[in-house]
């Protein structure tokens, strides 16, 4: 890929990350849980070690979709490395629904699952 496209990526995965942000904080705020929406750019694990560690939380919480196997071992675990290397407690929460899709590269779909619909801005 070439270096605008590169940037064009990188800007719609910015999009995607803001948008389920703030559905997360919408959701939160609803169930009267008081959520601050930070949105962390890098490598996943390390970057939720290093926030969890600067800002000294008591329990990290991340989702597994339930990758095993080959899919595992070629992809990485973001959730298996923060268990690994976390000082605090980490509770590993399953998905009940794994995504249908998260990102089409030049179209974003408005369907992201079946229990999740993101509404296209523009």
């Amino acid at each position: 890929m070439d270096e605008t496209s590169v940037k064009n990526v990188y800007a719609e995965f910015e999009i995607i990350g803001s948008e389920a942000i703030s559905l997360i904080e919408e959701n939160a705020k609803a169930a009267g849980i008081e959520a601050a929406p930070i949105l962390l750019k890098g490598n996943p694990a390390e970057k939720i070690l290093d926030f969890a560690e600067n800002h000294k939380v008591d329990m990290i919480v991340i989702g597994s979709t339930g990758k095993s196997g080959t899919e595992r071992f070629m992809l990485g675990s973001v959730s298996e490395k923060v268990v690994r290397h976390a000082k605090v407690p980490v509770l590993v929460v399953r998905a009940r629904f794994k995504p249908e899709r998260v990102f089409s590269y030049g179209k974003r779909d408005k369907k992201v699952s079946e229990n999740i619909v993101y509404e296209e801005t523009q």
